[in-house]
């Protein structure tokens, strides 16, 4: 079933690098059958002038890929090239690459991704679109997120920002609601993130050192967007998101958060859950159970109780008390199905298989729980027996799933994740070697006392109890079967021997090394997998509970002008030299090379807060990011709020 499957993703993964790999071999060869392009990769500018001045070459030549001449110059960074072709065909620079890899590469977003400013600036001066967006809707900025160079092309985009008048390049989204904020989360680009993020920030006040920033939260927040950057962070694949779980002020928002919303609502559910459960055991220890009235014609048969129909179940008032536990129990396994169909409609039910299900345990319990309390359902209206089968198996599951709740706890939230990654990932691989391994070994054993009397060694009668008892072996819950009246067979004790040795020094150290290797790789990002979790766990209550009905109403920022911000108290130190503390290094010094005091030491009667202003002024004039319109725009705001 699985080797099919497992086959396809590898011909397929094949089949795309083979197809890049003669992509590229095209694209090569195709730059060196046309002139103008081979000119413009290998910045030829006499030959250049002459293919453009001829009336017979095209300067809307494309290559293998969809790419113009002024790309491939662009591309390797031919500013004298660059220069020749927007002079002689200007057109270009607003014509985009057009092929089946990617459509809609503008000339600006080549240049802004090899890091070239000059380019960039000769593209800007010659009416290159800013704000253009590709077949996706992805502007420079989206496109600048994705590279990989980070602190090169944050200048880029320091660079683009200040060409940017309207001050709304950093605000568009793309075609999946993304602004390059959320794409920066998404993606797990912490550099370029806080770049963006501190680009967006305003200085409340400074005084020497400390100074109180104000943090605009507006895609941080999920109270109000639904594609917060909390939200994509806990539904991000990429463990480099996470790390963005600690920067400023994510880290103060999610705190916030997780105190007014997430951890009351864990505790509460909690606490309800725990009851619930109690509710269901109390009802399955108490299930209609009457004497057997049959004899009993087998030996082994030890059964003294059976179960009672469904007209005897419900006679009495301990009965009926147990009838309304039992309609809660179905009635909460009815919504823990309903929340996991939910899931499956709004992201799809592919999505919901491929991500949420395989993903996270607790999606399977959930399921095969409510399924469980569906069944016994179906069985007690229908007399049918058996019931204890689904019943013990709930019961399992139900109390299994209190682990969920517990990553609402700091002490228990990153272990629960650890078991969570165990249980996925080696104990499943464990569980596939052990099928083999019991598998191989009793079909040897069922052969090996095929020929013997069924009644000297019960353990391997029937290959069901031969399938049954190898399990058992493996697991250490039998002992090996043994009967010193009778000889054995001779091929037992070889098959006997072999099997310890495989499953007992192999197979479970393998484990233990195993789960050793996930705790230690786990153990050293616990606490941002684990702020993963309440994230998560907070965005889920803010989209279920409405906010009239949250514990604490409190708001995470301050709203002003439609805009979300958020204080957060930053200090700087200056360091701290011996000689200003020690006063004069030399008796020789005279009191003319002491350097003069500050205006206030001198003068007392002067204004007491010149030196604030002073000190505030000096500070936002060396901040780079600040631009002072912005101040002065910033400070009438301000007096307003």
């Amino acid at each position: 079933m699985f080797y099919p499957l497992r086959e396809r993703i590898s011909t397929w993964t094949t089949s795309q690098q083979t197809a890049e790999e003669e992509t590229e071999l095209i694209q090569r060869k195709r730059i060196q059958d046309l002139p103008l392009l081979r000119a413009a990769k290998e910045n030829d500018i006499h030959l250049l002038k002459q293919l453009l001045e001829d009336k017979n070459c095209d300067p809307f030549q494309r290559g293998a890929v969809g790419e113009t001449a002024l790309h491939v110059a662009v591309q390797h960074e031919n500013l004298e090239a660059a220069e020749i072709l927007l002079d002689e065909a200007p057109q270009l620079i607003n014509q985009p690459m057009t092929s089946d890899l990617y459509q809609g590469e503008h000339i600006l977003t080549f240049a802004a991704c090899v890091g070239d400013i000059e380019i960039v600036k000769i593209l800007l001066d010659h009416g290159a679109n800013l704000h253009a967006k590709d077949s996706w809707g992805n502007t420079i900025l989206h496109i600048l997120v994705l590279q990989p160079s980070k602190s090169l092309l944050c200048q880029m985009l320091d660079f683009l920002l200040s060409k940017d008048g309207g001050k709304t390049l950093i605000d568009i989204p793309n075609a999946r609601g993304l602004t390059p904020l959320k794409m920066a989360a998404s993606e797990g680009n912490v550099t370029m993130f806080q770049h963006l993020i501190q680009k967006k920030r305003k200085i409340q006040w400074t005084y020497g050192p400390a100074a109180t920033m104000m943090y605009d939260i507006s895609e941080c927040d999920s109270m109000e967007d639904h594609k917060s950057v909390l939200e994509l962070i806990a539904t991000s694949s990429k463990s480099q998101a996470h790390k963005i779980l600690n920067v400023p002020p994510v880290k103060e928002l999610l705190q916030k958060k997780w105190q007014n919303v997430g951890r009351p609502y864990t505790w509460f559910l909690t606490a309800v859950y725990i009851l619930y459960m109690i509710c269901v055991s109390l009802c399955c220890a108490h299930r209609p159970l009457k004497p057997r009235e049959d004899n009993v014609t087998n030996q082994r048969d030890i059964t003294i109780y059976v179960q009672k129909t469904l007209k005897e179940a419900y006679l009495s008032g301990d009965d009926r008390l147990r009838l309304v536990g039992e309609i809660i129990s179905v009635v909460g396994a009815f919504i823990l199905l309903l929340s996991e169909l939910s899931q499956a409609y709004i992201f799809g039910l592919k999505y919901f298989i491929s991500h949420n299900f395989w993903r996270d345990p607790f999606n399977i319990i959930r399921i095969c729980y409510s399924c469980m309390i569906l069944v016994i359902l179906g069985m007690r209206l229908t007399d049918a027996d058996g019931e204890v089968v689904p019943m013990s198996a709930a019961l399992v599951l139900g109390w299994c799933y209190i682990m969920y709740f517990a990553r609402g706890f700091q002490m228990l939230g990153p272990f629960t994740i650890i078991i969570r990654k165990m249980a996925a990932s080696d104990l499943l691989k464990f569980c596939w070697l052990m099928a083999v391994v019991v598998c191989g070994y009793s079909l040897a054993l069922y052969v090996t006392f095929q020929t013997v009397d069924p009644q000297a060694l019960g353990a391997f009668y029937s290959y069901t109890m031969t399938l049954i008892s190898t399990y058992c072996l493996f697991s250490n819950l039998l002992n090996g079967p043994a009967n010193y009246t009778i000889d054995n067979p001779a091929m037992y004790s070889p098959l006997y021997s072999s099997f310890c040795v495989i499953a007992f020094l192999l197979m479970f150290n393998l484990l233990i090394a195993m789960m050793g290797d996930t705790q230690s790789a786990m153990a050293k990002k616990k606490e941002e997998l684990w702020k993963a979790e309440i994230s998560g766990a907070t965005v889920k209550m803010e989209q279920t509970f409405p906010k009239s009905h949250w514990f604490c109403s409190e708001s995470s920022g301050n709203d002003f002008k439609e805009t979300r911000y958020i204080s957060l108290e930053e200090k700087k130190w200056h360091p701290f030299h011996l000689e200003e503390a020690s006063g004069s290094s030399s008796d020789d010094e005279s009191d003319e090379d002491v350097p003069p005091q500050n205006s206030q030491e001198r003068n007392p009667n002067l204004d007491p807060y010149q030196e604030i202003r002073e000190d505030i002024t000096d500070r936002a004039e060396d901040r780079g990011n600040v631009d002072h319109n912005d101040n002065e725009i910033w400070e009438e705001e301000l007096f307003e709020f």
